[in-house]
């Protein structure tokens, strides 16, 4: 009985340490979980984090990046832009769950160049449980695309608006220095730059489901393949209806279509 009275509290000791370590456990892997689509955590996030897109966007084409802050509106126009041009499923569940965050080389200067077969020959090598899965992540994936578009196209044309509004308002500035014009100038075209950079993705995207399209209907044929067709179809269209400003890149814009 002495044995028994002095084995007891060990045995619960050892089960409150057990239940201590699977809750701090559970509290760093609820910490690390990912955003939504795959995004960042919103604890990786600081208010410029998306500023290089401009810094890369202008010297892809050898051009100067603005020294001036950026506004509300061409925050939000980067942040809203880089889910757009990160090739889809590039960042694997590891990396999603830890906040991986890469920046991203200008369609431009990209190296090696854009292959249109890479996105459905990872669809097709990933395992699924069914080919249906296979359509489902294919049509999600261009959901996914569509979702963020819109939000991202009125803020470009709100972007777009004011830069109309700058350019028109550097003729009429007192005293303007030669740095001053030199950074609203490259300010502007860092914004275009930007516009071109997620049309150009945005092409190339629809480029990709289309042959990863064609992959499925002849692996294993399915009606749920008209959805997609209609989805691709609709993104090419919202692709092609963006209006761009003239920039630095006219000449650049490499459209990969098929």
């Amino acid at each position: 009985m002495g044995a028994i009275r002095h084995s007891a509290p060990v045995r619960g000791g050892r089960v409150h340490s057990l239940a201590l370590l699977f809750t701090l456990l559970g509290v760093m892997l609820g910490g690390c979980a990912g955003g939504d689509f795959g995004r960042t955590r919103g604890d990786f996030v600081n208010d410029d984090m998306h500023r290089w897109m401009g810094i890369e966007a202008t010297g892809s084409v050898g051009a100067r990046a603005s020294d001036f802050q950026l506004t509300d509106d061409e925050r939000t126009l980067r942040d809203m832009a880089y889910p757009l041009v990160e090739p889809p499923r590039s960042r694997q569940a590891w990396k999603t769950v830890f906040g991986d965050y890469q920046p991203i080389a200008a369609p431009w200067r990209q190296s090696p160049p854009f292959d249109r077969t890479a996105y459905g020959k990872m669809l097709v090598d990933e395992p699924h449980r069914s080919h249906a899965s296979r359509y489902a992540a294919l049509n999600e994936d261009i959901r996914n695309d569509l979702t963020r578009f819109e939000p991202f196209k009125f803020t470009a044309m709100r972007v777009v608006e004011m830069d109309r509004k700058r350019a028109a308002a550097l003729k009429y500035v007192s005293d303007l220095s030669p740095r001053e014009r030199a950074d609203a100038i490259g300010r502007m075209e860092e914004n275009a730059l930007i516009i071109q950079w997620v049309q150009q993705c945005l092409h190339r995207r629809a480029s990709s489901y289309r042959w990863a399209l064609e992959r499925l209907v002849i692996m294993a044929p399915d009606t749920v393949a008209a959805d997609a067709d209609r989805l691709i179809a609709e993104l090419e269209v919202q692709a092609a209806n963006l209006a761009i400003p003239a920039g630095p890149a006219k000449g650049h814009v490499l459209v990969s279509k098929g």
